[in-house]
């Protein structure tokens, strides 16, 4: 079937359309892919404080762009990758003091 898309392709190009084009924050370049947890949270931080669209206070929008990548990419995250993301998590609530 020609023009057919699986239910897996929908989904991978819907959510990297939600990260691309979220209302809450225009997101750094290759955020996700950063190795340092801290370099994460803080590029997490500057978007949302920046944002204008956001319809959350930015910790909110932070914290829940971050958390949507972490499920969406599922068992596509490597191991020391998830690790990371799950540290900018930590992170995050550190710079926005909620530690």
């Amino acid at each position: 079937m020609s023009g057919s898309n699986t239910g897996a392709d929908q989904d991978h190009r819907w959510s990297a359309k939600v990260t691309r084009e979220s209302d809450a924050l225009d997101l750094e370049e290759g955020v996700f892919t950063k190795e340092d947890p801290a370099d994460i949270a803080a590029s997490l931080k500057r978007s949302a404080e920046r944002s204008q669209r956001r319809k959350s206070d930015p910790y909110r929008s932070a914290m829940s762009m971050l958390t949507f990548h972490i499920n969406r990419a599922g068992s596509n995250l490597s191991d020391p990758q998830r690790a990371t993301l799950e540290a900018a998590k930590h992170e995050l609530r550190r710079l926005f003091h909620k530690a």
